[in-house]
């Protein structure tokens, strides 16, 4: 398994984590940390976490449109979750 797919199931999990507490807890998307960040986090967590396993040796890096794609695939689900079930959050 390669590690583009590990970061795209990371990054469903990831947002789909996020719309359930967003629908659990709708005054979350008021805190002075949005939640888009929060799936902003979770990638650099995993760069850093793979940047940390590979050190000592060849290193196999994400691609920056593996990144985008990632991110916003993590945002899309973030935000269709709460839409889907009619919880009224601002994301922005």
């Amino acid at each position: 398994m390669s590690i583009r797919t590990i970061f795209f199931a990371y990054m469903v999990v990831v947002g789909l984590a996020a719309g359930a507490i967003i629908v659990a807890f709708p005054n979350v998307t008021e805190h002075w940390l949005k939640p888009y960040f929060w799936i902003l986090i979770a990638v650099g967590i995993f760069d850093g976490t793979l940047f940390l396993i590979h050190r000592s040796g060849p290193m196999n890096m994400l691609a920056m449109n593996a990144r985008l794609i990632g991110f916003i695939l993590g945002a899309v689900l973030m935000a269709a979750i709460p839409t889907v079930t009619g919880t009224q959050a601002s994301f922005f």
